[in-house]
């Protein structure tokens, strides 16, 4: 187990919106809210799965809900606690830590602001490796694991619990009721023995993605390229650079949906990229041709600094850099392909891999300066 300071936080923030793959929300109000319980609780605990005992409950915490209105509703107050007990209080025994349904964006951190209040370490692991929209996209419903009993808080103090026949129906009976909390607010749920966490989890997440921060951290201090950073440690591809032109954006049912089109630069002038985005980035064509898919996780950057911009942060005029990366392997088998692939969010397209698309992209167009 290891203690996370402040520039531990800021890092951990930085590499999740890396993950996020544009949705996860901003991980920026997530570290605040970090810093704010480590000024108030001390340090958070970060704690590897082997170093719990097999019987060991962990429960999950999450935002549940479209990321645009978090900007101006920041929900990490008594309601994240209120949602933690009303689902403990359901339990055979009492939780031993918790942990993040996903690596990217702001639900990285919620779960450690969570334990620094509690007294309860962070589990070093999330069940996506990447952040979806949805409740039950995430590992553990490919292995079995139950979403319930699954509560919502607001900051009124209303509290609901949910159980689910499938974690599919926990994921539609929590959008509708987040709609009436005002669009956002936070979950606690998928209780898990940790024998269990060790099989159907994404083992080491936390400390990837805060070596993701470090090392843009690092390379930004040195005046080196922050993109490349990233791209060495993920093994990640480069996409596409250019700027913002046009932007579709709605909150529908609980999500910030819609398209980005941006204009090529440099070796990309003359060429257009869509990306099309339901929280999460999911498709990027360049012209007619997909160069990208969900589940493998698709970035939008600020061009020369490398931070990752979110979905709702998308703006017209910003020069971006579009990085791609391989999903988790679970999500390549025919189940994860079902649950986090393209045709899950309505798209008539079959998965393919970014490095398979990567080796078969046309050539670019030729330039006439």
């Amino acid at each position: 187990m290891r203690r996370l300071d402040a520039e531990a936080l800021r890092d951990l923030a930085r590499g999740a919106a890396i993950f996020g793959a544009g949705g996860g929300g901003d991980p920026y109000l997530g570290e605040l809210a970090a810093l704010r319980a480590l000024e108030e609780h001390g340090p958070p605990v970060l704690a590897e799965a082997a170093e719990l005992p097999d019987d060991a409950l962990v429960v999950m915490a999450i935002m549940v809900g479209a990321p645009v209105p978090l900007v101006e509703k920041l929900a990490f107050g008594n309601e994240l606690v209120s949602a933690y007990r009303a689902v403990a209080e359901l339990l055979d025994r009492p939780p031993a830590a918790v942990m993040s349904p996903e690596i990217g964006g702001i639900n990285s951190i919620l779960p450690i602001a969570l334990g620094a209040q509690l007294g309860l370490p962070v589990i070093d692991a999330d069940a996506m490796g990447r952040a979806y929209p949805e409740i039950h996209q995430v590992t553990l419903t490919l292995f079995g694991v139950s979403a319930s009993p699954f509560a919502l808080a607001d900051e009124h103090g209303n509290t609901l619990v949910l159980r689910g026949v499938t974690n599919e129906w926990v994921e539609r009976l929590a959008r509708a009721a987040v709609m009436e909390f005002g669009a956002i607010c936070p979950g606690v749920g998928y209780a898990v023995s940790v024998a269990r966490l060790r099989e159907a989890a994404i083992l080491g997440s936390v400390s990837r993605a805060q070596a993701v921060g470090r090392a843009m951290r690092v390379a930004r201090g040195g005046k080196a390229s922050v993109i490349d950073a990233v791209l060495q440690i993920t093994g990640g591809l480069r996409l596409f650079t250019g700027k913002v032109v046009d932007l579709d954006r709605q909150t529908r049912r609980g999500w910030s949906m819609g398209r980005a089109l941006i204009e090529g630069a440099g070796e990309h002038r003359g060429t257009l990229m869509t990306i099309d985005f339901q929280n999460e980035n999911l498709i990027a064509s360049v012209g007619d041709e997909v160069v990208a898919m969900a589940p493998d996780l698709i970035t939008v950057v600020e061009q020369d600094e490398g931070t990752a911009i979110t979905s709702e942060n998308l703006r017209y005029g910003l020069r971006v850099g579009v990085i791609a990366m391989p999903c988790d392997q679970r999500w390549r088998t025919p189940a994860g392909i079902a649950l986090g692939g393209p045709r899950h969010f309505g798209y008539d397209l079959d998965y393919a891999p970014v490095e398979r698309l990567a080796a078969q992209r046309r050539p670019l167009p030729a330039r006439h300066d």
